[in-house]
C-alpha cells in the first residue's frame, strides 16, 4: 500500500503552488453565512454538545433519506448510516467483505484502493470507458466474484458517466448473481445538463449508495453516509463503533439546521453547477490553447478534466512541474496493478482563471523543455 500521492501533495505545497491536483471545490461557493447561521443554533441547546447515536442525527438521516425519495429512491431513515466522510463509508464495507475478492474499474480512486488492500480483498480490474465500464468483461468475471466498486457519475480520476443502458445491465448482472455492488457517488449532483438515475435504486437490496457533503458544501466536515438495506446497516454499525463512537454531532447539528431549508440547498446546488460548468469550459479551452497535445473528452460534470499526453512520463512531468509550482496528478497513481505513464488528471474547479491560465502555461513550458 502507498501513500495517496494528492494528500502529499497537499502536505508539501504552500500558498505560491497553483494546484490542479486535489478535488477541491472552489472556497468561493462555501455557503458561509448560511453555515454559520446554522451552526449558531447547535450552541443554542446544550444537549447538541452531548454523545449521539451511532447511525446518525435521525432529523439528519431523515433529510438525506428524502434526497433519495424525491428523486424516485424509496428510502428511510433506518436505511442511512452517517459516517465521518465517505471514506469511513469505505472502510467499513471493505472490512465487512474483509479478505474476499472485489471488481473495480481501471483506473480507480486510489483511497478505495488503499482500503481495499488494507482489508485484503483481493482487486480485479475492468477496463472503464467514457459511457462506463467494460460490461461484457464484468459479467464474465462478477458470477465469480460478486463484489464490485463503481463510480458511475463522473468518476475519480477519469470522469466517465455511465450511459443508462449501461446502468441497467450492470443491475441486471448483479441481481441475477446475488451479488453486491458498492456505488460511490460524491459528485452525483455536479451535473451540468440532467442527473441519472442511480444503479442502486434499480437494486435497492443488492448495492450501498455511498453520498457525501465534501464536494457539494464544504469538505471539513468530514460527514458522509451509505445507504443500504437496514439488516446490514446492523452490522456496518457494529464496525463503526470500533471505529468511533458516532461521527461529529457538531457537524451533523450544523447541517441538520442547514437543510431544513431546502430551497437554500437547491439553490447552492445550482450555483455550483453553473459555476463549475463555466470553469470547466474555460479550462477545456486553455488546455486547447497552452498543452494542445493533450488529448481529453470534455466531461458532463464531476471535478476533473482527465486525458493524455502522449510521448511522455506524466510523473516525471509533475516532478518538474512541482519545482515551478504547479501540480497535477500523474495517472500511474490511480492503477494498482499497471505503469500507465501518459494520462493526467486535472482538478478545475478550486483555482481562478488567472491561476488556470498561469499554471497551463507553466506545464505547456515544462513539457516543450522535457520534450526538446
Amino acid at each position: 500500500m502507498k501513500r495517496s500521492f494528492i494528500r502529499e501533495i497537499l502536505e508539501s505545497i504552500d500558498d505560491e503552488t497553483i494546484s490542479f491536483a486535489g478535488g477541491l471545490p472552489s472556497e468561493e461557493l462555501f455557503p458561509l453565512k448560511d453555515l454559520k447561521e446554522a451552526n449558531k443554533r447547535v450552541y443554542s441547546n446544550a444537549s447538541n454538545l452531548q454523545y449521539s447515536r451511532s447511525n446518525g442525527l435521525l432529523e439528519l438521516r431523515e433529510e438525506i433519506a428524502d434526497f433519495y425519495t424525491r428523486d424516485g429512491f424509496i428510502t428511510n431513515a433506518e436505511n442511512i448510516l452517517i459516517t465521518t466522510g465517505s471514506q469511513q463509508a469505505l472502510y467499513i464495507i471493505a472490512h465487512y467483505f474483509k479478505n474476499k475478492k472485489i471488481l473495480i474499474e481501471e483506473p480507480s480512486y486510489l483511497g478505495a484502493v488503499n482500503i481495499f488492500k488494507m482489508n485484503d480483498l483481493k482487486m480485479q480490474g475492468v477496463k472503464l470507458y467514457t459511457d462506463g465500464i467494460d460490461v461484457e468483461y464484468f459479467q464474465n468475471l462478477y458470477k465469480y466474484i460478486k463484489l464490485a466498486y463503481l463510480i458511475p457519475d463522473f468518476q475519480n480520476p477519469m470522469n466517465s458517466l455511465y450511459s443508462q443502458n449501461k446502468r441497467e445491465e450492470i443491475a441486471k448482472i448483479v441481481l441475477q448473481n446475488d451479488g453486491y455492488i458498492i456505488e460511490d457517488a460524491p459528485y452525483s449532483e455536479l451535473y451540468f445538463t440532467q442527473k441519472q438515475h442511480s444503479i442502486s435504486s434499480l437494486i435497492p437490496r443488492n448495492s450501498f449508495h455511498l453520498g457525501s457533503f465534501s464536494k457539494t458544501l464544504s469538505p471539513s466536515l468530514r460527514l458522509g453516509w451509505i445507504r443500504a438495506d437496514n439488516e446490514i446497516l446492523k452490522e456496518f454499525i457494529k464496525i463503526k463503533e470500533t471505529i468511533d463512537l458516532h461521527s461529529c454531532s457538531l457537524a451533523q447539528y450544523t447541517l441538520k439546521y442547514y437543510l431544513q431549508d431546502k430551497g437554500k440547498y437547491n439553490k447552492h446546488l445550482e450555483n455550483l453547477r453553473r459555476v463549475y460548468k463555466d470553469k470547466m469550459y474555460f479550462f477545456a479551452e486553455a488546455l486547447e490553447k497552452y498543452l494542445p497535445a493533450f488529448r481529453f473528452v470534455l466531461p458532463e460534470g464531476g471535478m476533473f478534466i482527465y486525458g493524455s499526453i502522449k510521448g511522455i512520463d506524466t510523473f516525471k512531468l509533475v516532478q518538474e512541474c512541482m519545482k515551478e509550482k504547479v501540480v497535477f496528478v500523474p495517472a500511474n497513481q490511480f492503477y494498482f496493478d499497471k505503469n500507465i505513464s501518459d494520462e493526467i488528471r486535472f482538478n478545475f474547479t478550486h483555482s481562478s482563471k488567472n491561476e488556470i491560465i498561469i499554471g497551463l502555461q507553466k506545464i505547456a513550458a515544462i513539457y516543450k523543455d522535457i520534450k526538446c
